[in-house]
């Protein structure tokens, strides 16, 4: 490609990027194509074995593992469980879940903000399927990245912890409008914090006005029943094909 110099003569202009760089629209753009179409492998690897896979997201530090830990110390008996948890660096969360006796596998990204379908459809060969009726990924602790990846989940749960503040669901809407449901979790702390659940509630559902919101809390159980028989549900959906797969 040529243009014109100031003399008039033509001057030969490079196409070519300097090396390093990327056109980051584009490429973007190209990525989430790629995962869309590993997350549909994933969903349909899914249906086939009627299991159900729940993403988990949160901000870090908002009581994912513990909330893994105790799902699996309620459910475990009645369903087969097991858990892909997604970190930056170390086993850590992995080894406090498989101490609960249920399957438990550590995604490390390498400094990745968040897991894609490629890297939960590497590792889905380590699990038997065919014997799990419930499936946890537990994504990297982030509000803003994983929003935008497909991990080829059957529902999206996002976690606000009221150690957060209340604002959250509008500062980072996509996770909120792409979530089922929201556990509002650490609620023992309520009365020592300044969070309202009526704002956070009322701020997510105005994102989402389809989303679900459960109370809880991992440490006095509050609202884990309700969010355990959210999952059996689901799992019994799942298992009568009643699952609408997009």
């Amino acid at each position: 490609m040529c243009e014109k110099s100031t003399t008039g003569q033509a001057v030969e202009k490079s196409t070519k990027a300097p090396r390093g760089t990327v056109a980051c629209e584009n490429t973007n753009i190209n990525l989430l194509k790629a995962n869309d179409y590993v997350a549909d492998v994933i969903r349909k690897e899914m249906a086939k074995h009627q299991t159900l896979l729940i993403n988990v997201t949160s901000s870090a530090g908002s009581g994912k593992t513990t909330l893994m830990q105790k799902t699996a110390e309620r459910l475990k008996d009645k369903l087969n469980m097991a858990v892909m948890v997604g970190d930056l660096e170390t086993e850590r969360d992995a080894v406090r879940i498989r101490e609960t006796g249920i399957q438990a596998l550590q995604i490390v990204t390498g400094g990745i903000c968040h897991l894609e379908s490629q890297m939960i459809h590497q590792v889905l060969d380590q699990f038997d399927l065919a014997n799990i009726d419930l499936l946890f990924i537990e994504n990297v602790g982030n509000l803003v990245c994983p929003a935008s990846f497909d991990l080829g989940e059957d529902y999206r749960v996002t976690l606000i912890a009221t150690t957060e503040g209340d604002d959250k669901p509008k500062k980072y809407p996509r996770m909120f409008l792409t979530s089922d449901l929201m556990l509002v979790s650490k609620s023992d702390l309520l009365p020592h914090l300044p969070f309202s659940v009526d704002a956070v509630t009322k701020d997510a559902r105005e994102v989402n006005h389809e989303l679900e919101v459960i109370q809880i809390s991992s440490l006095t159980d509050e609202g884990i029943d309700a969010w355990c028989d959210w999952l059996v549900k689901k799992v019994v959906a799942k298992k009568e094909g009643k699952n609408v797969l997009v």
